[in-house]
């Protein structure tokens, strides 16, 4: 059964979309068939799989606005079982070009839903990388997610900015998605030698208990750097910290898969 997972944090630079290509990849390698759809105006999890971000034909925005077909917009990337939607600037004028469109938060869930047994049904994960707000993509995307992956930094405010989070989570299942749910929140920048970073993991674990992935992501310049070789980290160096973290991540994202479908 194909999952439909939004990784989300309205925070910017919180490791959003290098988790989004460094866990797809990943799982990839592992032998999952994994689609990332770019919802991001930024196109950075495009450009950070080595793909144009300024295609003016083959990007997730035509797609939403009904001038091409899901079949036509999926571009294999260089990873075997990895393909992405890539995103395009103009994705950032839908929210005013959609004014009228009272139906306009359905819209991607309806492509993804009359897509589900046909295209997609070969893909394990779809991720949707989410913009750093909460704007009518993110909403879009919530509305038509099965689960949400929170990337949580290990810093001051981020506790502060996930509890504004867990509240628009609540009014779009009690009003749009009622079967929503946060699969994980996964700790990034964690940095052991900062006392902060502990207080934070250990502040978000009683909070959100098991939801929380055993599995930290560290500061590591290696992930900064990757994007710019259009490679994500655990291709670019899959022996740096930051890569095994992605590896450790994605055997548990997998091992809930299992227990889950065991039940």
């Amino acid at each position: 059964m194909t999952k439909i997972i939004s990784v989300i944090n309205q925070k910017g630079g919180v490791g959003k979309t290098t988790t989004v290509i460094n866990l797809a990849t990943a799982l990839s390698i592992m032998g999952q068939n994994n689609l990332i759809l770019d919802l991001d105006p930024q196109g950075n999890a495009t450009t950070g799989l080595g793909k144009n971000n300024n295609d003016a034909k083959n990007n997730i925005y035509n797609l939403l606005i009904n001038e091409i077909d899901l079949k036509n917009v999926i571009q294999k990337t260089q990873i075997k079982n990895l393909d992405i939607v890539g995103s395009h600037v103009n994705l950032s004028g839908l929210e005013v070009e959609t004014a009228n469109n009272s139906k306009r938060a359905f819209v991607l869930k309806e492509i993804l839903l009359n897509e589900r047994n046909g295209i997609l049904r070969k893909y394990d994960n779809i991720f949707i990388d989410c913009p750093p707000s909460l704007s009518l993509l993110t909403i879009m995307s919530l509305v038509a997610s099965d689960e949400l992956l929170v990337p949580l930094q290990t810093e001051f405010f981020a506790l502060e900015g996930i509890t504004q989070l867990v509240k628009t989570i609540d009014r779009i299942k009690e009003n749009l998605n009622p079967n929503l749910n946060i699969r994980g929140i996964l700790l990034t920048m964690f940095d052991k030698r900062n006392k902060l970073s502990s207080e934070v993991d250990s502040e978000a674990r009683k909070f959100f208990k098991e939801k929380v992935y055993t599995t930290v992501i560290q500061r590591n310049v290696r992930l900064s750097e990757a994007p710019s070789h259009g490679l994500p980290c655990v291709i670019y160096d899959k022996n740096c910290a930051g890569s095994k973290s992605y590896f450790k991540l994605a055997e548990e994202f997998q091992k809930k898969n299992n227990i889950e479908s065991a039940a």
